[in-house]
């Protein structure tokens, strides 16, 4: 039951960790780490881990770095206001 909560936690944190590298949506940091750990064929409590160490200045592992780049690209909302680019 500990390890659980332990492992919820930690999962918790990273899709907040998430949420700064990219705008998503409420409920797609979940959705980001699941896809991640589906795509690597890895946990999903070390995807967390993972992401936790890297929001601390350490690198990710390539292949999770192209995962996450590109789920992030799914899953992250446009800018508000439309377009990002500039307007002369």
């Amino acid at each position: 039951m500990e390890q659980a909560l332990v492992s919820h936690a930690v999962i918790d944190q990273a899709i907040g960790a998430l949420s700064v590298l990219g705008p998503l949506a409420p409920g797609d940091g979940f959705t980001v780490l699941r896809e991640i750990s589906q795509h690597t064929n890895t946990r999903l409590i070390d995807i967390a881990e993972q992401v936790l160490t890297h929001g601390q200045g350490a690198a990710l592992p390539a292949v999770l770095q192209t995962e996450l780049q590109a789920a992030l690209a799914r899953h992250t909302t446009p800018p508000a206001g439309g377009s990002t680019e500039r307007k002369s």
